[in-house]
This record gives structure tokens, sequence and C-alpha cells, in this order.
């Protein structure tokens, strides 16, 4: 297949995407050996020094709070929330700092416990403790969340409180007053498994049980108050409780009065022969919309990005907008075989979500929804490629209803027009070819250099039968303040697989050491700065430590501005194992059930940069993409300058043709819109097809790709 046809195929893939573990292992695509991308030793180190050469800026961070310990434990597996955050600040209304819950367990026999901390605004451990010192029974993966406008947390978590086997979904509020914590609330049992759910189709099901807690709050219908969603999981299907509340009511002691809910397309889904295993986020908007986000493994060929809304407060009828993750790619150099060492086709290969259980989904000041994942590169026949795999982030614009699929890091080439993401073998132009091959004396070929990662906090892939993706993965983003900033975070540990499994000389001190990776974002996601990177060889204050399930805040702290460029502070709360690889899963990777140290931290965040230095400008604009796209017969453009000059926006052939001028102007600050009605210079109308606009201002420019579709 010709690489101008693969183009053609993605153009019309962009026109299609812009329309529209405490459980038994799913069915996930088979995983291919990893020696299939190491013909040589050579390769990996080339590629590693390769992209870093390409890096882009990576922001300026001290410590603000270096790690501290807040509780010995030895439950050392994911120590918070599946899929949303353990870690909320407290709003400056109410003194701020920081809330915190995990599980932990203070002995090797006891039973697992959910505990809290309070930390005030320097970080500084206030309270540390169990919610409930008394009684036994186990308790497991909390949630929090808390009131914006008076501060008060919200802790729920599963545990069984009455006679019956399964485990409920409970809760407890903390009145906080006067800055006191720890001042609880009467536990309430907010989910009371088995639940009955009646399907659209009228069949009733009674053994449901819902258990992984999130927490969200958003406005309420009643006046002066807030209304707390509680989302209880199983594999397929969820069920959700909501209640009103005020500050009065947690302060009194007054039990909350639920309401419930389901959603009936997932209702039905958990009656099907093969249920998709579902991975679903909660959030609430300030319009009142109920939000689960995030996708679902399925071995049809379907859209698998899952966004059901229910608007009204979560009381009214649920819409499902689906989307599919799949990105097409092409073969390099006929490199990926199949099990008969014939080539995949260009169409045969793709990009793809997975292993990505417990993301999360958020929200930035603009209302986009944005979710966080892995995309690994993925065959025609199930299979993927473990050293190939990206964090990406799904972004949805609730007004048009329409997705975008864009990478967080690494991030592709912004003079790249051919690939439709960052594309490991394709990294420097001209695009659409391997930048380079590599000569395999071993077996007399040659080999496309291709730059690798392993975004998981272990190297081992065989940990916990072959389970190790399934249970580790934890990419994590924060909801945007009211500046913009953002962050992701996750870890990668590919520098202790290139020790660990290819013995490659130079990594030995990468033995047991995985990096924690940090991507900061000034403009709502829009853009991306280099990760931050934390590890144990090259942090002084990391000495010692390996970092395990690192979750950030829910929300940045702005802290001002520096050099002219936002400033924020993030906090971070992760587990330091003592002995890498989790000793509670069954089975253990290792036998010592040592455990760790549940610990905080906070990265004061900016970017600054020398006037001097023209390689060190700040970025002149923001573009975004445009609306609608695919489009017919108009469409809008919009841009945000970060400084005042002159500006230009062009429209581009895929030829490189110019076919008209749609700006050329001085400009102020802030964000400028306008739009396009498809015609050339000459007031023509152009034909379909997909067109580059492109926006120059303070010496650089940015570009976009669109579709007109007629």
């Amino acid at each position: 297949m010709s690489k101008s046809l693969v183009f053609a195929l993605a153009c019309l893939w962009l026109a299609v995407v812009c329309l529209g573990a405490e459980a038994a292992l799913p069915d996930v695509p088979e995983a291919l050996p990893e020696s299939i991308l190491h013909p040589v030793n050579l390769i990996s180190a080339l590629a590693a020094e390769k992209a870093a050469t390409e890096q882009k800026t990576t922001p300026s961070w001290i410590f603000s709070r270096e790690p501290i310990s807040l509780q010995i434990s030895t439950y050392d597996y994911m120590i918070g929330s599946y899929n949303n955050l353990p870690l909320c600040r407290i709003p400056a209304s109410a003194g701020g700092g920081y809330f915190l819950t995990w599980q932990g367990r203070g002995n090797p026999t006891g039973d697992r416990r959910v505990c809290y901390g309070y930390l005030d605004l320097a970080g500084n451990m206030i309270n540390v403790a169990q919610i409930e010192p008394y009684g036994s029974g186990v308790q497991g993966y909390p949630a929090v969340a808390v009131d914006p406008v008076d501060g008060k947390p919200f802790y729920a978590w599963h545990q069984n409180v009455d006679a019956d086997p399964e485990m409920e979904i409970v809760l407890r509020s903390d009145a906080f007053i006067a800055g006191i914590a720890g001042l609880f609330n009467n536990r309430e049992t907010v989910i009371d498994n088995p639940i009955t759910i009646t399907a659209p189709d009228s069949t009733v099901s009674t053994d449901n049980v819902f258990l992984w807690p999130s927490l969200a709050i958003g406005p309420s219908p009643v006046a002066n108050e807030r209304r707390l969603y509680v989302l209880g999981r199983q594999s397929c299907n969820v069920y959700l409780a909501l209640a009103d509340f005020t500050a009065d009511d947690i302060e009194m002691g007054t039990p909350l009065s639920w309401q419930y809910t389901s959603v009936p397309e997932l209702n039905a889904w958990a009656l099907e022969a093969q249920p998709r295993r579902t991975h679903l986020s909660l959030e609430a908007d300030p319009a009142g919309n109920v939000i689960l986000a995030g996708y679902h493994d399925s071995d049809a060929v379907e859209n698998d990005i899952d966004i059901f809304i229910c608007g009204n407060f979560g009381q009214g009828t649920w819409t499902h907008n689906s989307f599919s993750s799949e990105m097409p790619t092409w073969n390099p150099g006929d490199y990926f075989t199949d099990d008969q060492g014939l080539p995949y086709a260009d169409d045969e290969l793709h990009w793809k979500l997975m292993n990505s259980g417990h993301l999360n989904a958020t929200l930035d000041s603009d209302g986009r929804l944005h979710i966080v994942g892995l995309w690994g590169l993925a065959n025609s026949d199930g299979g993927f490629y473990p050293l190939l795999q990206y964090v990406k982030q799904a972004v949805y614009r609730p007004v048009g209803g329409y997705l975008e699929i864009r990478d967080i890091y690494p991030q592709q080439n912004y003079a790249d027009t051919y690939n439709v993401c960052y594309t490991p073998w394709d990294m420097e132009p001209p695009f659409g070819v391997v930048d380079e091959f590599i000569y395999d004396p071993v077996n007399e070929s040659y080999y496309p250099l291709i730059s690798q990662g392993w975004p998981f906090p272990h190297w081992d892939q065989t940990a916990h039968s072959d389970a190790m993706m399934f249970h580790y993965n934890n990419v994590k983003i924060t909801r945007a303040n009211p500046h913009g900033q953002m962050a992701v975070v996750w870890q990668d540990s590919k520098r202790a697989v290139d020790w660990c499994v290819y013995h490659y000389p130079g990594y030995e001190v990468w033995e047991h050491a995985t990096d924690v990776y940090i991507a900061y974002s000034d403009n709502d996601g829009w853009s991306w700065f280099d990760p931050i990177v934390l590890n144990n060889v090259e942090t002084p204050e990391f000495e010692d430590i390996k970092p395990m399930w690192v979750y950030p805040s829910d929300q940045m702290l702005f802290a001002g501005y520096q050099n002219g460029a936002r400033v924020g502070k993030l906090g971070l709360m992760f587990y330091d194992d003592f002995t890498w690889g989790a000793n509670v899963i069954d089975p253990p990777y290792h036998p010592i059930p040592d455990g760790g140290e549940v610990m905080f931290m906070e990265l004061q965040i900016g970017y600054s940069w020398d006037a001097d230095d023209p390689g060190q400008a700040p970025a002149p604009a923001i573009l975004a993409q445009n609306w609608p796209n695919p489009f017919n017969p108009s469409t809008s453009i919009s841009f945000e300058l970060l400084t005042a000059g002159p500006a230009r926006l062009d429209v581009y052939d895929l030829r490189g043709r110019l076919v008209t001028t749609l700006l050329d102007k001085e400009l102020g600050t802030g964000t400028h819109s306008l739009d396009w009605d498809g015609t050339d210079a000459n007031g023509a109308p152009v034909a379909s097809g997909v067109y580059l606009y492109r926006l120059s201002s303070g010496g650089s420019s940015v570009s976009r790709k669109m579709v007109l579709i007629k």
C-alpha cells in the first residue's frame, strides 16, 4: 500500500472521529514478545538518545514540600482509588491544604483499613489516623471529595457492615469545624449490596454487587445546597447514589437522603453473554450534568470510548456518546509481521486505548472533558506491542459533541502533517518515511530505529501471572484550576527494563528504580510541556525511595506569576515500596510482606524563560481545533495570543499551496475567533478534502488539520 493511500485513510479516519484489582482478569489482547522490538541491543539505546535530543522544554520546578512519611503500611498495592483521585485540595476559604485517604494495614496479618490525612497549606501533617479506629473487617479502595464551598470532606469505601456476605459502600463526612479535622459523623450505608437492577428489556437481576467507589460534588437543584454523588462499580455496570447537603447538615450530623439511578444501556450490557468490561470515571459539571467517561474492552469491532451524560443533576435521561480510540498508522519497512512471518499491511496496524483500567477523567476551565490513558500499537490479529505504549488524552467538547485524541508524551513533531499522532519511527522530516534503519550483524538485516517506552510502575510484564499491565497501570489527570493549570502523572520503568530484561551496559543503577513523570499544562491541556522526571537515581530527595501508586491532587493551586508565567503547586500522594512489587496480589510478586510507607510531597511548577534566548521564548499562541470539523459550508477557528503583535492565519492544501489568508494584522493578547467559508483567495469554493490552517505569530507558527465535506 502506498504512503499516499495511507495518508488518505488517515484523513478519512479523522473525518469519522470528528463526527462522531479485585476481580477476575478480562479477555485482553495478546501481548507480543518484547524481543520482537529488540533485534539488537543497540536499537533501544539509540532510539532513547534520539528521543532525548528532540525533547521540548521542561518547566522549571522545585520541591515546595519534600517527601514526608504519613504512615507505615504493609498493604503494598494501589493505596487509593481506582478511577478517581484520593488527594483533594481544601479551598482557601476553609484554610487551604489537603485532605487525603488511602487503604493501609498495620501488620501483615491485620485487616486492611481506610485512613485519612489532613495537611495544612504548607504541607505539614496535622492529622493522620484511621477513619474508624475500632472494629474489625476489611475496608478498601477509598475515595474523598471536598465541598468547594465550605471545605468539608466526604470519605467513601467498601466494607461489609451487615449480615449478608457482600460488602457495602459506606460513607462518613467530617464536620471540619474551625480547622479541626476528624470530627466524623456516623457512618452511612449508601449502597447496600446486593442491588436489584431492571434492564431495558424488563429483565430483573437481584445479585448485583457494586464496589470501588468514586465521589463527586456538583451544584444542586435546591437553592444554597450542593449535590454529592457516590458511584459504585462492578465489572461491567455502575450504580449511582445522590444526595443534597448543606454545611449545616454536615456540622449537625444530619443523615443524608439518598436517591438512586443507573444507566439503562449498561444494565443491558451486564446481561450479555460476554459483558464488556468498563473503565469509567465520575465527574459532575457546573451545569448540573453527571458524566461517566472512559472506555470498555470488547472483542467486537466497535467504538470503545464511552461518555455517558445525565442532565438535571443526575435525575435526567442518560445519553451515550461513543467514539473509536483507534488511530491509523503504517508498517515501517514491513517490520511488524504475523505468526507466519508475513508483514502486516498498513491498514492492519493502529494505535488503540488499552491497559488503562485505572484512568480518570476531569474537566478543564472551558468545560471540555479530558480522559487520559495509554495508546498502544495493535494489529488486526488482536495482539499489541508492549514497548510501544504512550500517554495520550481524549478531549471531548460537550457543545457539539466531538472528540479529539491528542499526544501528551511523547508529542508529535509540530511540522508533521503526515501522521495522525506521534509515530516512534517517524519523528523528524521528511515525514512518511522511516527516520533511520539499524543494521543487525547477527541476522544480517536492517531494522527501523523505534523509540520505546514502558509507562508502568514496574519493569516485569510477567508479574502476577503475566497481569502486571492489568494491575499496575495508573495514569491520572488533575482537573484544571481557574487559571488553566493541569497536570498528568504516571510512571515509566523503561530504564529498569533496559537493565533487568536486556542488561544494557550503563543501566545497572536502574535495577530498583522507576521514573515518576509529571506533564504540566498552563492552557487547559491544549499543549503540554515535556514531563518533569523524578527517581531515586537522579533526584536526591528520592534517595532510597521506590515510588509506587502515585496520585496527584484533584487540582493544582495557583501560586501567582514568576517572570511573566503562571506558577502552580501540585500535591502528590504515593507509596514508597520497601520491596519493589506487590506482595498482597495473588500470586505475590515476592514473599516478603514488609510493605512500605504512604508519603506526600508537593512541587511548585512554573515556566520561566530567558528573554535574550529566542530558543527559550514562550509559545506565541494557542491554536484551537476548528469547529465544526468536518464542516460544510463554514467553520470557526479560535486562537489565543499570549503576547501582542502581528498575527497571520493561512489555509493550505495538502500539497502545501496557499489557499487563502484569513488574517494578517496586529492583534492584542487574548482570545480571537474568525470563520472560513471554504473559499479560496478569489472567493471560489474549494473541493472537499483535508486542509491545514497555520497561525504565525511571535516568530513561530502552529498548524492544525480540518476536513471539508460536501
